[in-house]
């Protein structure tokens, strides 16, 4: 007995047969190992045009069991063929006539059948049109063929795939046979042993009717026989559906799965317009069975939930399962918590995901759902006494993982958060992390919404990886995508229109065309009551299960169903404020952050009520750091950045200069920055500097700030237009690399001015600002009860004065220098060298790490041609000297203090300098931090193979 059926419902048994839309193959029924010619004619197909100039065969196998869009054997592959995506190959057809395309496929024995499409384009563009063909290959030189009912074999056992009929159904069989150098004698149908229909000849027809029968599988059987006496039999089965129940959904359980015990579970599908729901998983060997139909409760026809108890469970065992609606479309639960692929696991490591649950390969298609009783619950150690920055405080860090870290796992990104706490960030956003399509993705094409991807880990390391940020005192914020689903999302897959390849006008949660042009994938419907409620769920879910601290949502200038996209909305405002409403009751005080960027009317109405709103400043601060502050065309006006600017009376722009959409500043240094004589932007060392210029003026504005992976590093990769989302190289070397770890330095320097005092951070401060197109003497003077400050730097590629205006008179400190100034007119000008920064404050703080700023304590000097060490300032001194000296590249520098027996008393400096000219000083004490007796001390200085020495006379 053979268990074998075909996928197209075949009318006519004729050669040279037209299959749908255009294309048909010969031998019409051929067998496995035939080499099948399959022709194509455009002017017979409505997706295609008939002008088209080249015609692509994207094609797959599957071999008995082993799913469909199978890579065939290398020997099968015709001439030209290209492996495409894992699972299928291209081939280029010949053009026979000017309305005919040829190819021949071989095939050998493994094969069962050969699925294709139709791509009039390149070897990688999507296909054209909608239409899937799909070819069965006969086994022996008799086999009976089903050509009625449509049946589907992929699953090796028929009972995965029967035909369903409910009472009043009537299923009309028709059946032949193929044969090879002989002819059909006669055909049977049989039910269950006993014979239903008997015919000479080549076709049988023969009436079911369901109601005849009482529910349950009925095994039928086609036998033919050939004029020599052989038969065969293939085999299928009819699932006549029960009775349904109608019965409410039992109080206290909600769409998806609900543990209602140690060995049970209640399963709730919302589905209406649909007829019947089987629940299909390991529990049930993936067969359909009438103990797991499920109940209907229905409210009114566009309000209809399916639900079914389990019980039995093993406790503690996942057990993986699907929903099979009206026999035709399966589909994971949308709630579920675990999502196994078919297509990605396989590429997900052992190290990444151990013991990850095997697909049910052979059993069932698409994506599945898992369940679990009897959880251990995770334990937190630190997120309950953990307490929120204040959202104007916020430093955000956004980090997409997959680029972030080799490993690409929350396990090794715990273990990386020692260098973003160092660094000074208080809060790391992830890139979307719940269940996308593929694995290599940004994750804005987002299907499963309560499920962790995979491919970062487990479900509990992610709850590790809060539970770690939260002991660091960093927030954790998810970037949440709900202005669109992708295709493998089971709420789009529930309602999709065929024939025009978009969800279908009974979609509940999704529009059937997107209702603005930004929009990818399938638009949500945010004015459908369905919507709303799995949107709250969604954001309850992930601040309730992995509590998290916040959501940046993407995209939210598309949650509109009318209404301008780029101008002001109201539509818009009370969906978004509606939803952020229905998160403060969850959490009152999680992040709300907002991709909007729109027009500043309809932002303000959202900053006013409290959400946080992205602040894209990246055009003018690259075209600060390039030196480009006169382009016409581009803005360098850093003003749009501080949110007061804005007319704004909150502080909720979160204002970056670099995103995962926008291109690095570094690289942009690199590639366009000016020059002047010695002084060049596109080289290395000064692209660095230009950066630690405007990281001075983005971070010391009071508002919250956010910034990308590696650019405190100097990241300088090229984000291309063409494969932007692509994988990008991880550089970790660049921290080992003096130059650049100077830029971490000087970030961290900021941001702990910044954490450590009000006025960088405060809504009461007070800022004038001179930072506006062609001003290249930029100054940012900030004013607060606790302190003043005063940046100013040099954005030209020449020396110039800057003007401080400075707030008052008086004693002004260097924050990079430790150095202060007696001011006595607040309009006098300071020399800058090109590139070169300084911030003052009126109040003495503790001075970074010196070195890490060129040039600072230098107000006239260019960039050094030699080296040189100048003779200490004061000499004799008491209690305290200056040491100055110039390298004219990186180099490691040693300057050591001798007493005049030759012993070594202090080390002032001995690491790589970038070049430049230093201030460092002497406060007269030796390593111990014991004073010095008064005598005559050497300075000892090395630079490479420059060597100097000065005598120096310490007084008392």
């Amino acid at each position: 007995m053979k268990y074998f059926f075909t996928f197209a419902v075949l009318i006519i048994f004729f050669t040279n047969t037209f299959a749908q839309n255009g294309s048909w193959w010969t031998p019409s029924h051929p067998l496995s190992g035939d080499t099948i010619t399959i022709s194509f004619d455009p002017t017979q197909n409505s997706e295609i045009p008939s002008t088209i100039t080249s015609l692509i065969l994207h094609w797959g196998v599957n071999e008995l069991g082993s799913g469909k869009w199978q890579i065939p054997p290398d020997s099968l592959w015709p001439v030209g063929s290209v492996l495409y995506n894992n699972e299928a190959v291209r081939s280029p057809m010949i053009k026979i006539s000017t309305t005919l395309w040829q190819i021949k496929v071989p095939t050998d024995t493994s094969i069962h059948t050969l699925h294709y499409v139709f791509n009039s384009g390149n070897y990688w563009g999507h296909n054209t049109g909608g239409t899937n063909w799909d070819i069965t290959l006969y086994q022996s030189a008799l086999t009976p063929v089903l050509l009625e009912p449509q049946i589907d074999d992929s699953f090796g056992d028929p009972r995965r795939s029967p035909v369903f009929a409910e009472s009043g159904d009537t299923v009309h069989v028709v059946g032949t046979a193929v044969t090879q150098n002989t002819k059909i004698d006669s055909l049977a149908l049989l039910l269950e042993g006993s014979r239903l229909a008997y015919i000479y000849g080549d076709t049988l027809s023969y009436d079911f009717i369901a109601a005849d029968y009482s529910s349950g599988l009925k095994d039928l059987q086609l036998v033919a026989w050939d004029t020599t006496g052989f038969s065969d039999t293939t085999a299928f089965y009819i699932m006549v559906n029960p009775a349904m129940q109608e019965k409410a959904l039992p109080a206290g359980n909600v769409d998806g799965i609900n543990y209602t015990g140690a060995t049970s579970v209640t399963l709730s599908l919302f589905a209406p317009y649909k007829k019947f729901v089987y629940v299909l998983g390991d529990f049930n060997d993936w067969k359909v069975d009438t103990r797991y139909f499920m109940k209907r409760d229905s409210l009114k026809a566009d309000s209809v939930r399916w639900w079914i108890t389990i019980d039995g469970l093993t406790p503690g065992q996942e057990y993986a399962f699907q929903y099979y609606v009206d026999g035709k479309i399966r589909i994971a639960d949308p709630y579920t918590r675990k999502v196994l692929d078919p297509w990605n696991d396989q590429y997900i490591s052992s190290a990444t995901y151990p013991n990850l649950k095997a697909y049910p390969a052979g059993k069932t298609s698409e994506p599945v759902s898992v369940l679990q009783t009897d959880q251990t619950p995770f334990q937190w150690q630190y997120t309950d006494s953990y307490a929120r920055p204040a959202k104007e405080d916020l430093v955000v860090y956004e980090l997409l993982i997959r680029d972030f870290i080799a490993n690409h796992d929350y396990a090794t990104l715990i273990d990386t958060l020692s260098y973003l706490q160092n660094l000074g960030i208080n809060a790391i956003e992830l890139m979307p992390i719940n269940e996308f399509e593929g694995n290599l993705s940004w994750g804005y094409n987002p299907s499963f919404y309560f499920a962790p991807d995979k491919y970062y880990g487990p479900a509990n390391d992610l709850k590790r990886f809060v539970d770690e940020c939260h002991k660091r005192g960093i927030a954790v914020i998810i970037d949440m995508v709900l202005n669109h689903s992708f295709g493998q999302s089971p709420l789009v897959r529930l309602y999709w229109d065929a024939a025009n390849n978009r969800p279908s006008s009974q979609n509940p949660w999704y529009n059937p065309l997107p209702k603005h042009d930004f929009n990818v994938g399938y638009d949500f419907n945010h004015t459908s009551p369905e919507t709303k409620t799995f949107v709250d769920r969604v954001n309850a879910f992930w601040l309730k299960e992995y509590k998290i601290d916040g959501y940046r949502f993407d995209l939210t200038k598309g949650f509109m169903q009318t209404g301008s996209f780029y101008n002001y909305n109201q539509q818009r405002i009370d969906l978004l404020t509606r939803m952020a409403d229905k998160i403060r009751t969850v959490d009152s005080t999680a992040y709300i952050i907002f991709e909007h960027l729109g027009a500043n009317d309809e932002e303000t109405v959202l900053s006013n009520h409290g959400i946080l709103l992205w602040g894209k400043m990246n055009t003018e601060y690259s075209q600060s750091a390039m030196g480009w502050l006169e382009d016409s065309n581009l803005s360098s006006n850093l003003a749009w950045g501080y949110y007061k600017s804005r007319g704004w009376t909150e502080p909720n722009l979160v204002t970056y200069m670099e995103s995962h959409d926008e291109q690095w500043l570094m690289y942009k240094n690199l590639q366009w920055g000016r020059a002047s004589g010695n002084y060049d932007i596109k080289k290395l060392n000064v692209a660095l500097d230009r950066m630690k210029l405007v990281e001075a003026f983005f971070l010391t504005l009071p508002g919250p700030k956010m910034m990308w992976e590696f650019e405190e590093l100097g990241y300088d990769q090229e984000l291309p237009d063409n494969g932007r989302t692509d994988s990008k190289p991880i550089l970790w070397n660049y921290y080992q690399q003096e130059n650049r770890r100077t830029l971490y330095k000087v970030v961290s320097a900021l941001l702990k001015l910044r954490r450590e005092n009000e006025v960088f951070r405060s809504p009461e401060s007070v800022v004038s600002m001179r930072v506006g197109q062609g001003q290249y003497d930029r100054r940012i003077n900030i004013s607060h009860p606790s302190m003043n400050a005063t940046i100013i730097g040099n954005f030209n590629v020449v020396p110039m004065n800057v003007n401080p205006n400075f707030q008052s008179t008086g004693k002004w400190y260097d924050y990079f220098s430790g150095d202060s100034i007696d001011v006595s007119d607040t309009q006098a000008v300071i020399a800058l060298n090109p590139g070169e920064f300084r911030i003052y404050t009126d109040k003495k703080l503790e001075t970074p790490e010196q070195g890490i700023v060129s040039g600072i304590d230098d107000n006239s000097k260019t960039m050094p041609l030699s080296y040189q060490l100048s003779q200490n300032y004061p000499n004799p001194f008491n209690p305290e000297t200056k040491v100055e000296f110039e390298i004219p590249r990186l180099q490691h520098v040693q300057l050591v203090v001798y007493n005049i027996l030759g012993q070594q008393v202090k080390v002032i400096a001995d690491k790589v300098y970038q070049p430049g000219h230093y201030n460092l000083k002497w406060d007269g004490t030796n390593e111990r931090g014991q004073k010095m007796a008064s005598g005559i001390y050497i300075l000892h200085f090395r630079a490479g193979e420059f060597v100097r020495n000065r005598r120096m006379v310490l007084m008392k």
